[in-house]
């Protein structure tokens, strides 16, 4: 009668043991290594795409830029009579449009503004304009039905051009924008038109807004 051969002890194979380790240690520094890379690489990525829009570095009023200047506060009103200060949106990266009904280049960008606010607005982010107009009728022509950006009017002193706020802003001519953080600093400052829809200009807002 055949004897059934006793089981052997469980055996951890010493180089096996070793090897594993090695390997998981090496995965670890890697992952390390890898999250410890790509917030650095993204925030490049941000900053360059900034950079390639070419932001202005000084504003008659406002000086040096960027220096994260403290942005002016103001309060307007809408067609609707509500009032909004700037200051009420911290804790928002804010994109404060200025623009007029009267000039041609800033109905020519708004298309791009839409598509970017439509894809980008939310809790941490909006965008707002400023038209330096006297009267919310030709606004109203100006901008199509049922744009997403929120619209105030900025109306000039006297025989003005630019409104009294785009004035102290240190605007000389429309369109001109500012990159607001959440702290209500200016962090980019973009004189005449750009296109808000595109890769590089979307990069550069999410590298603010993530932050």
């Amino acid at each position: 009668m055949s004897q059934i051969p006793a089981k052997r002890p469980f055996q951890i194979d010493g180089r096996k043991l070793i090897a594993f380790t090695v390997v998981a240690i090496m995965s670890a520094i890697v992952l390390g290594l890898y999250g410890w890379s790509v917030p650095p690489a993204a925030a490049r990525e941000g900053k360059a795409a900034c950079a390639g829009m070419r932001p202005a570095a000084t504003n008659p009023r406002l000086g040096e830029l960027p220096a994260k200047t403290p942005a002016p506060d103001f309060s307007v009103t809408g067609h609707d009579g509500r009032q909004l200060k700037l200051s009420d949106l911290r804790g928002k990266v804010v994109l404060l449009n200025f623009w007029a009904s009267w000039c041609g280049v800033c109905k020519s960008e708004k298309p791009s503004l839409e598509e970017m606010t439509r894809e980008l607005s939310g809790d941490d982010f909006t965008v707002v304009t400023l038209a330096s107009d006297k009267e919310w009728t030709a606004v109203r022509e100006a901008l199509p039905k049922g744009s997403p950006f929120e619209v105030y009017l900025d109306p000039p002193a006297g025989d003005d051009n630019l409104g009294q706020i785009a004035t102290a802003w240190g605007i000389k001519a429309v369109p001109e924008s500012f990159v607001i953080d959440r702290e209500g600093r200016i962090r980019y400052y973009f004189i005449n038109k750009r296109d808000w829809h595109s890769d590089v200009a979307e990069t550069c807002l999410r590298t603010v807004i993530d932050e």
